[in-house]
């Protein structure tokens, strides 16, 4: 349940100029939080508009938080955003404000992309640094957003991966995505076709393995999110799309629920 909006964000692309073609400002996302068999909360992602250096970008907005009971043995509030150009996916700006179970964070980050550096703002120890990074880095927010765009996505061959550099927690990672081949899945929404991923992650803490972490894909245009499961070092994980509005393309669904 920590990790709630990383979860939902682990899927990545390489870099390039790109058309935008599977999302627009208008776009939300809900998702329906499991730890093992309680439901524990729920993630929402949207897509808005804002204007940076006197130009429109999109500005992504991810929110997960605890109900019910769970909120009361472990409370999380998290915020993560992402400002990033509508052509390029090049982000300008990160924001990280979260709570999970008494852990805080309040941080932002300003990209300056020709300097290949990060300029990151810590609000909770009133400090700030500049950290350099790798050309065309992305952040975990629009890294996710970027992938949805990627034009050979779904041209992939199993067991492929792509490589991106993704900067968090002030540093900046190798991060590599397994496609691991197509399924019906069977959503709330009725049967779809789907992309399977293997996002490989940091084995210890958080998660069990490196291969702790699988993300369904809709094989579409949108490129929806469908679920997300985790092996934790501490139990399982699983997030099921709950609720979506404004999409650009018809959501494909191939037989009723």
């Amino acid at each position: 349940m920590k990790k709630i909006i990383i979860l939902l964000l682990f899927a990545t692309a390489n870099l390039q100029a790109q058309d935008n073609k599977a999302f627009d400002v208008g776009e939300w996302f809900k998702f329906r939080i499991h730890y093992g068999l309680v439901n524990a909360g729920y993630a929402t992602l949207e897509v808005k508009e804002a204007t940076k250096n006197g130009k429109k970008v999109f500005h992504a907005v991810g929110n997960g938080y605890t109900t019910g009971m769970t909120k009361f043995f472990f409370k999380v509030n998290d915020d993560y955003q992402s400002y990033f150009d509508k052509k390029t996916g090049q982000p300008y700006q990160f924001v990280r404000k979260i709570n999970e179970g008494g852990y805080t964070k309040n941080q932002e980050g300003f990209f300056n992309q020709s300097a290949n550096n990060v300029l990151v703002k810590d609000y909770k120890k009133n400090s700030e640094k500049t950290i350099s990074v790798p050309e065309n880095v992305q952040d975990i927010v629009s890294s996710f957003y970027f992938l949805r765009n990627h034009p050979t996505i779904d041209k992939l061959k199993v067991g492929e991966s792509i490589v991106i550099d993704m900067f968090f927690d002030d540093e900046t990672t190798k991060f590599k995505l397994k496609f691991m081949g197509r399924e019906v899945l069977k959503t709330k929404f009725g049967k779809v076709n789907t992309m399977i991923f293997r996002p490989y992650v940091q084995a210890g803490r958080v998660f069990k393995e490196e291969e702790s972490l699988t993300v369904w894909i809709s094989d579409d245009e949108n490129r929806i999110p469908l679920r997300i499961k985790a092996s934790l070092a501490v139990g399982s994980l699983k997030a099921d799309l709950d609720g979506y509005k404004g999409l650009i393309h018809p959501f494909k669904i191939i037989a009723d629920k």
